[in-house]
């Protein structure tokens, strides 16, 4: 072993969810460590990858996995790194570097609706959560006004205070849709984590139409921003610290995490508290490589439900040639959505879901597939244009419900550490296969009110993956079907914690971020609250 470091917190994972708990915590006083398996990697670094990849619809292209963290890489080829077990593909992409996987996000910030969190009760499926939209509506606010999120009232999510900002300027073919569905549906502005207005010394949105894979002005936040604010709060962030294994003691506590650097050396780190913070892959991964003589299934897992449950949003859509121009591809590139069938009593019978409209531009994609058809000259040119001009595209963003086993395990294979891969179990079933065949009729209905031609259903049976990983280290409050209580502590282990998506017992039809952040905002504030208590 090499050097030896210890703190009352060590977190494990720099993303936005990891680096603002360690903040929340270091600002109250506490020494925090935060140990990422990745490089730190600059905004400017990121942006000029970006302009000089030949891939420039591959959003994964300035974010290269490297041997000592990797992650799952799909083009130009499978880099192998998720193993699948299926029936069903699950194509999870995420970020292993400082700051995490939000950095090539859509920045949306929506809350649950009250109701996700009891569909049980209400609806007959999935499971309660083991809390209520008011007991987490505080810590909601907390994190929008940490990241800084701008949107209008009409979502659905009742609020004790307004957003930090009003929302960004609508795009001209945003402001076209919600005018031509007006009469039939209504289109609202997403709620994003995006600058409005200069917020925090950082400025507005000026339309770059980049937001995935990058932001190039940082007016779109990104866990980078939270690394930052956790190491100004006082947290210590050690980057290339491939964490590979927690030690406990006859107890059952935690003492220490054991990591990896670039060069296989080990070091280990010791502290009074664990937060476990990376993603619901790699989170429920080291759990179960942490096995010992006492706990032989893992970590937190006497129940065996560490990885279960794994969950995310599939997608299906529709692309069609509107009646007129309207230039996609000014302003943000995920702007605008209709959210009527998010919740309802049709929720007993199948997936609720939203309608997600994209304003990304067509000229690269278009312009791709013209050529591969062999279209060339003045041909490429008229057709290009009217493509770029009139094409629209709108997905659904479906829920999918727990299943215990939809899971991630061990896999057989081991990474360039020596460190065994992650394996996904994974499907789509009737509940979420409903959902998508309700869904045609939206999609069908918006195409005819846009005198829509040239009508392109996604390929029956796929379905796109959001990444937007939930449901592997689930909270409840029965310990033989959870992995952690409301709080976010592991039922077997007292100082050790979930800060990350995977804690959501369910997977609702909204981005996971947001949820994730409220929920380690709040166990932060618990975990502050118990020490306050013990020392009066």
């Amino acid at each position: 072993m090499a050097d030896q470091l210890t703190a009352d917190f060590i977190v494990i994972g720099s993303g936005i969810i990891g680096s603002l708990a360690a903040r929340k915590l270091a600002l109250a006083g506490a020494s925090v460590i935060i140990l990422e398996a990745g490089p730190r990697v600059t905004r400017d670094e990121l942006v000029a990858r970006f302009r000089n990849s030949p891939r420039r619809s591959d959003w994964m292209s300035p974010y290269p996995s490297v041997p000592w963290a990797p992650h799952p890489i799909y083009l130009p080829a499978d880099n192998g790194y998720l193993e699948q077990a299926g029936p069903y593909p699950y194509l999870a992409e995420y970020i292993r570097q400082v700051g995490g996987t939000s950095w090539h996000w859509a920045a949306h910030a929506w809350r649950n609706v009250p109701n996700d969190f009891k569909i049980k009760s209400l609806y007959g499926v999935g499971v309660d959560w083991p809390l209520t939209y008011e007991e987490l509506e505080p810590f909601y606010q907390e994190a929008e006004e940490l990241m800084g999120v701008s949107g209008a009232d009409n979502t659905g999510s009742p609020r004790s205070k307004p957003f930090p900002m009003e929302p960004v300027a609508e795009p001209y073919a945003m402001r076209r849709l919600r005018e031509r569905l007006a009469p039939v549906y209504e289109v609202v502005g997403n709620t994003t984590a995006r600058n409005s207005r200069t917020y925090d010394g950082r400025p507005p949105c000026c339309g770059n139409n980049s937001c995935q894979p990058i932001c190039p002005i940082d007016a779109q936040y990104h866990g980078g921003l939270s690394a930052d604010a956790a190491e100004a709060a006082g947290a210590r962030l050690l980057p290339n610290a491939n964490v590979y294994k927690l030690e406990h003691d006859a107890q059952g506590r935690i003492t220490a995490a054991l990591y990896f650097d670039p060069d296989k050396k080990s070091h280990r780190v010791t502290g009074k508290n664990f937060i476990v913070a990376a993603n619901g892959i790699e989170s429920p991964r080291l759990l179960l490589l942490s096995a010992s003589d006492k706990f032989p299934k893992g970590l937190a897992n006497s129940s065996d439900m560490v990885g279960r449950n794994l969950m995310d949003h599939p997608s299906t859509s529709l692309s069609f040639d509107a009646d007129e121009d309207l230039w996609l591809g000014r302003g943000p590139q995920s702007p605008s959505s209709i959210n009527v069938m998010r919740d309802g009593a049709f929720r007993s019978e199948h997936s609720p879901y939203r309608l997600d409209f994209t304003n990304i531009s067509r000229v690269d994609g278009a312009t791709r597939s013209l050529i591969s058809q062999g279209v060339y000259g003045v041909e490429l040119e008229k057709r290009l244009r009217h493509s770029a001009a009139r094409e629209l595209s709108v997905k659904n963003v479906l829920e999918v419900l727990p299943d215990p086993e939809r899971r991630i395990m061990l896999g057989a294979e081991k990474d360039a550490m020596g460190i065994p891969k992650p394996r996904a179990h994974y499907s789509i079933d009737d509940y979420t296969r409903k959902g998508h065949e309700r869904s045609k009729q939206d999609f069908a209905r918006i195409a005819e009110l846009m005198g829509g031609t040239n009508l392109r259903y996604s390929k029956e049976g796929d379905f796109a993956n959001n990444q937007h990983i939930c449901g592997t280290l689930s909270m409840g409050n029965d310990p033989k079907t959870s992995a952690c209580d409301k709080w976010g502590r592991a039922h077997d282990h007292d100082n050790l914690f979930f800060a990350s998506t995977g804690v959501m017992p369910t997977s609702s039809t909204c981005n996971s971020t947001e949820n994730g952040l409220a929920l380690a905002l709040r166990t932060a504030d618990h975990i502050l609250a118990q020490q306050a208590r013990r020392s009066t």
